[in-house]
């Protein structure tokens, strides 16, 4: 199989779809691999590194759109690139379309298979493919909003640790799942007065005996989550339904009782955001304030440690792309239910229910493709 990566163009999107190593693992198992010139800049991978790797490099994306079986990205294809996709061609990526009616559309008529990293299940369950990437953003989040916190950021002037004789800042992370663990950690881990709310009692089981008395734990209903946020420095929305847009828990109205300079990290901005009041932001410009209370909304954190996350994400990522590459999408994902469930769109037809449920288009199970 013909394989390209272009260089992402997204806003202070600095990750690639192939690193070199991943390039020579498909190059060994006979396939031919195009890398945009300059796309593993952002992690310090140089053109002379892919060449080495057995790849070609090739000028400008527009070769690798109009040529290349299969594209392999890291955030969704933006709308210059969606013009460039095609019938027959297989995209994999990061989608994140329940939120995204304009990205939905564009596929849909492109006739472009698409199979979206976000839904790729596992064996119990989980999201491997989104799960390093959510393991980034979580950790990362706490920075944002300890940085956001500080007074000439619009913050509230709190130091999320305190020091001797103060009161540490008050961390409440929404969602107790990978990304909600993961802020956890961190915030824990500066001395932050940390609070979880999660509606699963096995997930705040599982958070409360690992923290212990380091971090507390309350049910999420609407009594306590106001209560939670209201008081808090720092609020972390990390929740996720698969596919499907992020409800919205926090609203304008509880901004209005929220302490002033107080932040919100909107960690599920991809799939429209779990507050009210968010819209997406990039790293150029991370934050914007409403009624007093600072936003942080970025759209693609983990692009600002691109080489940790490129690696992390290739990881996961690689082995079912040779496997695409190896038997084809339709055998790859007969073979792999898992996999199959990251088939969002197919030759202009919804493949996913709850993205088809969200932006009201017809069902078509992936099931009824592969018979």
């Amino acid at each position: 199989m013909l394989i390209g990566s272009p260089k992402e163009i997204k806003n202070h999107e600095y990750r690639v779809g192939l690193t070199p190593e991943s390039a020579k693992e498909l190059v060994m198992q006979g396939h031919d691999v195009w890398i945009e010139t300059q796309a593993g800049s952002g992690i310090d991978a140089s053109d002379e590194q892919y060449v080495a790797a057995g790849a070609k490099i090739v000028d400008g994306p527009d070769a690798i759109f109009a040529e290349c079986e299969m594209v392999v990205k890291v955030k969704e294809p933006q709308a210059v690139e969606r013009k460039k996709l095609r019938e027959g061609q297989i995209l994999y990526t990061y989608l994140h379309l329940a939120p995204d009616p304009d990205q939905t559309r564009d596929l849909l008529d492109s006739g472009v298979t698409a199979i979206a990293y976000e839904t790729v299940t596992g064996p119990r369950g989980q999201l491997p493919l989104l799960k390093p990437m959510s393991q980034v953003a979580g950790r990362m989040s706490v920075q944002a909003g300890a940085t956001a916190l500080e007074k000439a950021h619009g913050g509230r002037g709190v130091l999320l640790g305190g020091v001797p004789g103060v009161m540490p800042g008050k961390v409440v992370v929404i969602g107790g799942g990978v990304v909600g663990f993961n802020a956890a950690q961190m915030a824990v881990g500066l001395g932050a007065d940390v609070t979880i709310l999660d509606r699963d009692p096995e997930v705040l089981e599982k958070v409360g005996t690992h923290f212990e008395a380091r971090a507390s734990t309350r049910f999420s209903n609407a009594a306590n989550l106001h209560d939670a946020v209201t008081n808090a420095d720092l609020v972390i929305g990390a929740v996720l339904i698969p596919g499907a847009a992020a409800p919205k828990l926090v609203t304008r109205e509880m901004l209005k009782d929220m302490q002033k300079g107080a932040v919100l990290v909107d960690v599920a901005i991809d799939q429209g955001g779990c507050f009210e009041t968010s819209k997406p932001t990039t790293h150029a410009e991370p934050t914007y304030v409403i009624d007093d209370i600072v936003h942080y909304c970025v759209a693609n954190m983990p692009g600002a440690v691109a080489r940790t996350s490129t690696y992390a994400l290739n990881n996961v990522t690689l082995p079912h792309a040779l496997r695409i590459a190896r038997m084809g999408w339709k055998d790859a994902l007969a073979a792999d239910p898992h996999l199959a469930e990251g088939l969002n769109v197919h030759e202009g037809q919804v493949t996913y229910e709850a993205v088809a449920t969200e932006l009201g288009y017809d069902y078509r199970p992936t099931a009824e493709l592969l018979r």
